[in-house]
């Protein structure tokens, strides 16, 4: 099993930078989008012709904000749109696909905003969420991907020291409620569990050429419970990959 995470920044952008042609090379089994800012029928159009997928897709009240779908050939054994609180599910934050092995959950996590303004809101988030996944954790194994907006340690991100407790994605407060994920939840990092210390990003503004110096963050994630470490046969970044400013990231599991 292949799968991926993406947050394309507007689906219908990214189909127009190639997205459909990236998802046919890489062909991944379940492929997870995040902030697609569209409508379950505007996200549905906008991949028209890409074949073998069922498509589910969440949006937020607010048009042109947020946005989450996922893509699977596997069919689902039931599917659950948002947490189940109010005040977390007016976004499209959030889709759960439960399979007969495990849960299949993407989030696009919310920036803590310009002047880290919605910090406040970010932390009440973070505790829903482990609250949530916790409760999956305790019926079945757990795959949590998406952009989760938080560059995690040192090393995920270019220029930590200036942006440390300064900047929306690596403030302690973000860094504490990513550690909550794993702790709380019993929950690892793929990609730190295989590339301890591999230096790779997932996110580069579109400012100053900071994709072409590398001047980037890791904010895309494959957290799996700890029982999957096992099944686990690969975890990338898909540098390469264009059409957003984010690249995929994805992992490969040996069974299941």
């Amino acid at each position: 099993m292949k799968m991926i995470s993406f947050n394309v920044n507007g689906i219908r952008a990214s189909v127009k930078k190639g997205l459909q042609d990236s998802l046919r090379e890489i062909d991944a089994d379940i492929v997870c989008f995040q902030e697609t800012k569209a409508t379950p029928e505007q996200v549905a159009e906008a991949l028209t012709g890409l074949e073998g997928y069922e498509l589910y897709a969440y949006s937020a009240e607010r048009k042109g904000y947020s946005g989450t779908a996922i893509l699977t050939k596997v069919k689902p054994v039931s599917v659950q749109k948002g947490i189940g609180i109010e005040e977390h599910d007016q976004e499209g934050r959030l889709i759960t696909l439960e399979f007969d092995a495990y849960y299949v959950i993407t989030s696009y996590v919310p920036n803590s905003g310009n002047g880290l303004a919605r910090i406040d809101y970010r932390e009440t988030w973070d505790e829903a969420l482990s609250g949530y996944l916790s409760e999956l954790q305790k019926k079945k194994p757990v795959i949590f991907c998406g952009d989760l907006n938080v560059a995690h340690r040192e090393i995920d991100l270019a220029r930590p020291k200036p942006n440390y407790n300064k900047t929306a994605g690596y403030t302690q407060r973000e860094i504490d409620g990513m550690d909550r994920y794993l702790s709380d939840t019993g929950l690892v990092d793929s990609f730190r569990l295989l590339h301890p210390e591999t230096i790779k990003y997932s996110w580069w503004s579109y400012r100053a050429g900071a994709r072409e110096k590398n001047i980037g963050w890791r904010l895309d994630y494959f957290l799996i419970s700890k029982s999957l470490e096992s099944d686990l046969g690969d975890a990338f970044i898909l540098n390469e990959v264009h059409g957003s400013d984010h690249c995929p990231v994805g992992i490969e599991l040996k069974s299941n």
